[in-house]
């Protein structure tokens, strides 16, 4: 029998939730907030930051110095296509070890998951030496391979859970009506995975797009993604708290606005098999 809970503690929790959202949304509210404003404006008090002139001159500025839209399609495609080419190989992968499962099965998952629990700059010298000799140095194809290595990890490891509360009994039926492993995997168990394999991709997306060490590393500029461009506002002669304030506004607005609208597949990827 469910506890009742009275009005007083939902209205104490719901206070409390609000509060804990704002205190995390806080920095990219303040962000936005200081890229409206003028560099001399910006370092001000907080009060006096929000009683100041509003102006776009930041974000003039960022246009006129960068590319952003190049950097955005760098983005898009890099993210993107290292999660796209993830879930080629993550899918056959969870499948094997959902369906068919070895005694071996839950350390492969560990050993798999404990690769990203080495710091990244641990591999930065061969990686970057391998990509330098085969001429993928600052191109998107080579941010796509890494980045996809980077989180096959988790995008397998979030497939095997989904595709664990698929009932075997279904994919034993499509093989009595004579599917093949192609058939099984593609017109069967896709079909009914979408919902996990979109949180899968959506979830992994924002990892990819936030990613910072190996896009700093690997590229130079014709690659570069908008990582890139935000990092190339902070200067020996010291941060210009309006101008980086108005190019990350321009790096994390699409990702917002993805986030936003694709939220209810994002919270079921994160809280999925946590209640059964």
């Amino acid at each position: 029998m469910a506890r009742k809970v009275s009005n007083r503690r939902r209205v104490i929790m719901s206070i409390i939730a609000w509060v804990m959202a704002f205190l995390i949304f806080f920095p990219i509210l303040w962000t936005i907030i200081l890229s409206f404003k003028t560099e001399g404006d910006a370092i001000r008090a907080p009060l006096q930051v929000l009683t100041s002139g509003w102006t776009l001159e930041s974000y003039h500025t960022v246009f006129e110095r960068s590319n952003y839209f190049r950097h955005f399609m760098n983005s898009v495609v890099i993210s993107f296509g290292s999660v796209f080419l993830a879930l080629v190989i993550a899918i056959p992968a969870a499948w094997a070890m959902a369906f068919v499962p070895g005694k071996r099965t839950k350390d492969v998952l560990m050993w798999m998951l404990s690769t990203k629990m080495m710091p990244a700059v641990g591999v930065l010298v061969p990686i970057y030496l391998m990509f330098r000799d085969w001429g993928l140095l600052d191109t998107r194809i080579g941010l796509i391979i890494v980045l996809c290595l980077m989180n096959l990890p988790i995008v397998i490891w979030m497939l095997f859970t989904y595709f664990k509360e698929i009932p075997n009994d279904i994919l034993e039926a499509a093989r009595m009506d004579g599917a093949t492993l192609g058939s099984e995997i593609i017109y069967v168990l896709t079909p009914m995975a979408i919902p996990g394999i979109a949180s899968t991709l959506l979830l992994n997306v924002i990892l990819a797009w936030n990613e910072a060490f190996w896009t700093l590393n690997l590229t130079a500029a014709k690659a570069a993604p908008l990582t890139a461009f935000i990092a190339a506002y902070s200067s020996p002669e010291g941060l210009f708290y309006a101008k980086l304030s108005a190019a990350s506004t321009l790096a994390i607005a699409p990702i917002l606005i993805l986030g936003w609208f694709s939220q209810k597949q994002l919270v079921r990827g994160l809280t999925f098999g946590a209640v059964k």
